[in-house]
């Protein structure tokens, strides 16, 4: 049986910016969620997404930066806890299809969730996994990556991706 795939929500789609809400309860719907998610982000194909890209304001998150996906980390309520130094890495994003800039991040973070199970978990990571930790927690916030360019070029992009949308309508 295969798991239904969700519709990725695409900048400036202003349900994008609605801050998530916290999970109260752990339940088989939400692990389906999160199992729902990891197929549409293998699919898409991306490393990281968030509840809130799929139009479910809950705070959840689900990563896999590993090259054969069989990674996969769920997040529920994911808090950054801590984090050390700063690295510019070039960022995408499913929400904002095609485009790519450059994103300062911190370079080490420690972070602390829900698993799948409702049993907390705290995880140190650096690198990719780090940098898409952080960019899918700024979604549950109402933040996209695109927040962090200058208003002239978010302007622009906006601008590429309506006309973009426009065209596939068509």
């Amino acid at each position: 049986m295969t798991t239904p795939l969700l519709t990725i929500l695409e900048f400036p789609d202003v349900r994008l910016r609605t801050k998530a809400a916290t999970i109260q309860t752990v339940t088989r719907d939400i692990a389906a969620l999160a199992d729902q998610m990891l197929a549409t982000m293998y699919h898409a194909p991306g490393i990281g997404l968030a509840a809130t890209q799929v139009n479910v304001h809950q705070r959840l998150i689900v990563c896999d930066v590993s090259e054969d996906h069989q990674s996969p980390l769920i997040f529920i309520n994911p808090r950054l806890i801590e984090g050390v130094g700063s690295i510019e890495t070039q960022e995408g994003c499913l929400s904002v299809p095609g485009f790519y800039e450059s994103v300062f991040r911190h370079e080490k973070i420690l972070v602390e969730a829900l698993d799948r199970d409702g049993e907390v978990f705290q995880l140190e990571a650096d690198g990719l996994l780090a940098i898409c930790i952080q960019h899918e927690m700024d979604h549950l916030d109402g933040k996209l990556f695109v927040d962090y360019l200058s208003p002239a070029k978010r302007q622009l992009l906006r601008k590429k991706l309506l006309k973009q949308q426009k065209l596939q309508r068509q």
